[in-house]
């Protein structure tokens, strides 16, 4: 059992921390509070290869797997800079593609994705069904060759930095008659395609839409995959990716917001000549956190080796138990950061209560704590379905 990187891991590590660094919190919050995206360290990261890192060679990317995008995410969300379309670009609709998109597609697609300059957002979630593909009210049917798509999603993020949308939408079988998920690569500037922003209470330059789909025409290579039948596979292999790297994006910004507040802590002095981090009070909750942040890492790397290992059984268990790891404890790093800041946490000056929205939503996004643990309650614990 090994638990360290391997070398080119280890530089990719220092590499993306470095280029993060150079950008920074102060940057990540002046865009978001601009209403202004995080373009310049997107493009950069992308011309050095970072977004790429899970593409195959062949089609321009680093040929590593959803190990080396965790560590991207984890380290940029640890120098203050966590970029959710990570996720839901490289992570999500690359491994859709890569996975079960037809040759044309990944000669298509992939190589943008590897170079970052092609950005793919996801829809799945509705306002009625919420992710419980089972009950999409978002249909696609046959128009000739074409297809038409119509229905409503909600929180999709980064809509107005893409110019696709992989949007989850329902098709009739043939032979039952039934509606089964599909997948499609809908550009973002389709007639009958309309978007509302909604307004979050989130330090994010990343925004979230409300998508209308009125009878929108795609062609039949829109469809991700040879046929239909690709549509639930290919939804379930974006799953995964998901859930590490939302977790690894967690567990950077737990980190990040641990330093920031141990750095003050250890110099800030009220009484006498100790600094505040030498009492107890102060420095135990501290402790605390970082257990729990280091704690959630080793499920975040044991879910992604498991993936990158072709053991997807094993690596949805883990990978759901690392994203309720890791959301847990962000949002404990975060609030006992701002906690032991006191009123100077809750300034934009200090960088660490400009971080509160997004763990809390950590808590429920992409996948509830709830949800989890009726997961876990019933494939590792051998509970009967309580939904």
């Amino acid at each position: 059992m090994n638990f360290d990187l391997t070398d080119e891991q280890e530089q990719l590590r220092d590499a993306v921390r470095a280029l993060g660094r150079r950008y920074g919190h102060d940057y990540f919050v002046a865009r978001a509070k601009a209403g202004e995206h995080t373009t310049e360290l997107w493009a950069e990261a992308g011309r050095l290869g970072y977004l790429g890192v899970n593409i195959p060679t062949e089609y321009g990317g680093g040929g590593g797997g959803i190990t080396e995008l965790a560590i991207v995410c984890e380290e940029l969300a640890a120098a203050g800079c966590p970029l959710l379309l990570l996720v839901v670009s490289p992570a999500i609709a690359a491994t859709v593609i890569n996975r079960h998109g037809t040759e044309a597609q990944r000669k298509r697609f992939l190589p943008g994705f590897a170079d970052g300059s092609l950005k793919v957002v996801f829809a799945i979630t509705e306002p009625e069904a919420g992710s419980n593909f089972h009950r999409l009210g978002t249909v696609a049917r046959r128009d000739g060759d074409d297809w038409l798509l119509s229905g409503r999603k909600c929180f999709i993020s980064g809509v107005d930095e893409a110019r696709y949308v992989l949007v989850v939408a329902r098709t009739e079988d043939a032979t039952t008659g039934r509606l089964k998920p599909a997948l499609f690569v809908v550009p973002t500037d389709a007639p009958g395609l309309t978007r509302s922003k909604l307004d979050m209470e989130i330090v994010s330059p990343e925004n979230q839409f409300l998508l209308y789909l009125d009878e929108v025409r795609l062609p039949a290579d829109a469809l991700v995959g040879e046929s239909v039948d690709a549509g639930l596979p290919a939804l379930f292999a974006g799953l995964n990716p998901e859930r590490i790297t939302v977790a690894a994006m967690g567990a950077g910004t737990g980190r990040y917001a641990i330093e920031r507040a141990s750095a003050y802590t250890a110099n800030r002095k009220v009484w006498g000549g100790r600094s505040i981090g030498a009492h107890q009070g102060v420095s135990h909750p501290l402790a605390h956190a970082a257990v729990q942040v280091e704690l959630a890492r080793l499920m975040i790397y044991k879910a992604a080796a498991l993936y990158d290992a072709g053991r997807d059984l094993e690596a949805g268990v883990s990978a759901n138990m690392a994203k309720y790891a890791t959301g847990e404890a962000a949002a404990l790093a975060v609030d006992t950061a701002v906690q032991v800041h006191g009123g100077a946490g809750m300034t934009t000056e200090y960088g660490v209560a400009t971080l509160l929205g997004a763990v809390r939503a950590g808590r429920i996004a992409p996948v509830s704590r709830e949800m989890i643990l009726n997961y876990v309650a019933q494939h590792v614990l051998g509970q009967e379905k309580s939904y």
